[in-house]
């Protein structure tokens, strides 16, 4: 059985603002740069059969300064497509359509949340078929979270209640044969 490792990007304007980030390319600040390196020495690359990074430069970037060079873009990492809220906080959204939730609202111009989890599927079923001991993606707040509950039987609609902060690692296992989330939102030094 896989143990799979998420480790969330570090730090942009936009995570740290609250807006909503999807196919907008923003570079890590100085302090997601600074986050990313201390998971340098943290997770050794050869402990990973897998690695997996979004294709958003963010998640490609915090990959590399953590150490991690070979890693497999897959596309399915990417994450949720926001539409016509991207770049807006979820209060600004919410001044629009009252009571809106990424988990539970539909998505206008965006990504609906039965194609994320269909997406987080696949991710998933990708790494526990490969036969990797260990695994590890490197993606975002809210597709890993997806990802996670997808892992755990879950259903999204309780992702609020998993808060992932900027480059903290994860760790999705087992409990005897029981898919468990192990650890969750770790900061380096607690690894």
């Amino acid at each position: 059985m896989t143990d799979l490792y998420l480790v969330r990007h570090g730090e942009t304007k936009w995570s740290l603002s609250g807006q909503h980030t999807s196919t907008t390319e923003l570079e890590l600040t100085p302090d997601g740069r600074r986050q990313a390196e201390s998971l340098h020495g943290v997770l050794n690359p050869a402990d990973f059969d897998l690695v997996l990074c979004s294709p958003r430069l963010r998640a490609q970037e915090t990959a590399r300064l953590a150490g991690f060079t070979n890693y497999v873009i897959d596309d399915d990492l990417a994450e949720w497509y926001y539409g016509d809220v991207e770049g807006r906080t979820s209060a600004e959204i919410r001044h629009l359509v009252p009571g809106w939730r990424i988990w539970t609202s539909h998505v206008p111009g965006g990504e609906q949340a039965e194609d994320v989890v269909a997406r987080l599927s696949r991710v998933m079923n990708k790494v526990r078929f490969s036969g990797a001991e260990r695994a590890i993606c490197f993606g975002h707040g809210h597709a890993l979270r997806v990802l996670a509950m997808c892992w755990i039987g879950v259903n999204i609609s309780h992702g609020g209640a998993f808060p992932l902060q900027t480059a903290t690692v994860s760790l999705l296992g087992y409990e005897k044969e029981s898919p468990a989330l192990v650890r969750w939102n770790t900061r380096p030094g607690s690894l």
